[in-house]
């Protein structure tokens, strides 16, 4: 029997077949690791409304609501990416938040797994491009990128139409975030708090993540696979920090900085096109 297949697959195919899409979701794997040990997740295509409804409390005029269709499988990290793996592939960490300076540390901490900040998303291009041209990555011919906003959103909904990922109630951030009210003004080791329902970790606060975007007005109707405005003069990040409130931390909130910038709250994670033909 062919790795990857069910037998319930096999036989459906047997009887009524299967379209290509199809095969390629039967084959992907659902997580990954890379060749410096990073893990990615599979995010399967579909349509979501991305955005905000008119009318809900909080909204910014720069999320107007409207339907988006990912026609394509992706993978995007468990985690943001960390101080160790940026320095493992840029030869340097700029982190702000390392070692001996951490405000509440009563001594030392070892930050390899506190997500990588003071990055800019020129940096964050940069690590995608020489991550990709590592030999073990190229004999996947795995190339990483940023993820597009509206794949970062639907991710980070994971099905949800509410506020956040696991429903309305902001009293319930503080299990899956570090933000304003519970960070004690630092960041903290990926994967701490808990998951969205898609696998994901910290998509809510600990660090903003840059999205491949430049910012810009949403489209009036239903679009697909949306890339962004084709210029700009400031890119998309997204997910709030350990900085900022609670508001700024939902799942439709959008954030925005000049791509040279850095700061100590932004990051970012890795996204990778799921292969069309996988073994």
């Amino acid at each position: 029997m062919q790795r990857g297949y069910s037998i319930c697959w096999l036989l459906r195919a047997a009887f009524f077949g299967v379209s290509r899409s199809e095969q390629c979701c039967a084959q992907s794997p659902k997580e990954i690791a890379n060749s410096i040990g990073m893990k990615l997740v599979i995010i399967s295509k579909g349509t979501f409304k991305l955005g905000s409804p008119p009318g809900k409390e909080g909204v910014n005029h720069d999320e107007r609501q409207h339907e988006v269709t990912i026609s394509r499988d992706y993978y995007l990290g468990m985690y943001e990416v960390t101080q160790a793996q940026y320095e493992t592939i840029m030869g340097d960490n700029p982190s702000y938040f390392q070692n001996d300076n951490l405000p509440d540390a009563r001594s030392v901490e070892v930050t390899s797994d506190f997500p990588v900040e003071t990055v800019s998303w020129e940096d964050a291009v940069e690590f995608c491009r020489r991550i990709s041209a590592l030999p073990a990555e190229r004999a996947t011919g795995r190339v990483y990128r940023l993820p597009t906003e509206a794949e970062w959103e639907y991710a980070c909904r994971a099905g949800s139409k509410l506020a956040y990922s696991f429903g309305g109630d902001v009293r319930a951030l503080g299990d899956y975030a570090w933000y304003d009210s519970n960070s004690n003004d630092r960041t903290y080791p990926v994967g701490q708090k808990k998951a969205n329902s898609w696998g994901l970790y910290d998509m809510h606060g600990n660090v903003w993540e840059w999205c491949s975007d430049w910012y810009g007005e949403y489209p009036n109707g239903a679009v697909s696979d949306p890339q962004g405005p084709r210029t700009g003069s400031l890119r998309v990040d997204r997910g709030g920090s350990w900085d900022y409130g609670a508001a700024m931390c939902q799942s439709s909130f959008r954030g925005n900085l000049d791509p040279s910038g850095s700061n100590f709250n932004n990051g970012f994670r890795l996204a990778l096109d799921a292969p069309v033909n996988p073994r």
